[in-house]
């Protein structure tokens, strides 16, 4: 039975993320909010949590494509390879907000993540994801809670959310009701950008 905790996101109640950040700790998957659909994550480097997340994902650890949510961009040479200035002022231009950036991943990757040639990077326009990984103190993974209802892709109720996860994950946070347009994702890593999804991100900020 997941744990079910609301919290609200134009000030979330630092108690209440403390606890989820409890859940992340132990190992624990969550449920939460972004600033475009919900997103199922844990600590990025907890590699039994990540496992969980990609057998519930029906893929492979290694093959997994899974985003890094950061709380802002300081970090940023922990998991990426140095970029040049240009590709930092459009990071710097977009984020907060619902884009992914592919980049090129640093050496100094989690274990998991080794042999990873390149990370998303996401730093989501919404206080509870934000505030989750600053308390944490590293990033947290993001991978999207895609619905089987060919009409509605993503489910954006969390009494709903609760539902279909509780047996599968530790906690889901109800923030609202979430999007229904996942984010728009970018890749840097070759020699020019290349929009691969279009999202809720506009492209005209490029």
């Amino acid at each position: 039975m997941a744990k079910f905790v609301k919290i609200y996101k134009d000030n979330p109640n630092p108690k209440e993320i403390a606890k989820v950040v409890a859940v992340l700790k132990k190992g624990g998957l969550i449920i939460y909010p972004t600033d475009t659909v919900y997103g199922l994550g844990c600590d990025i480097t907890n590699n039994k949590a990540l496992e969980r997340v990609a057998r519930i994902k029906g893929v492979k650890l290694e093959k997994a494509n899974f985003s890094f949510v950061c709380h802002d961009l300081s970090n940023l040479s922990d998991y990426v390879k140095q970029i040049d200035t240009a590709t930092f002022k459009v990071l710097k231009r977009a984020l907060p907000g619902p884009y992914t950036f592919v980049l090129p991943g640093a050496k100094s990757l989690p274990n998991a993540f080794k042999k990873k040639k390149t990370v998303g990077i996401r730093v989501p326009d919404n206080n509870i994801a934000l505030e989750i990984v600053k308390q944490l103190g590293n990033p947290i993974i993001s991978t999207s809670i895609y619905d089987e209802d060919e009409i509605l892709e993503y489910t954006t109720d969390p009494e709903l959310i609760l539902e279909k996860w509780d047996n599968l994950v530790d906690m889901v946070i109800d923030g609202g009701y979430g999007d229904n347009e996942p984010s728009t994702i970018i890749d840097f890593s070759g020699d020019e950008p290349e929009v691969i999804r279009e999202g809720k991100g506009s492209l005209e900020i490029f």
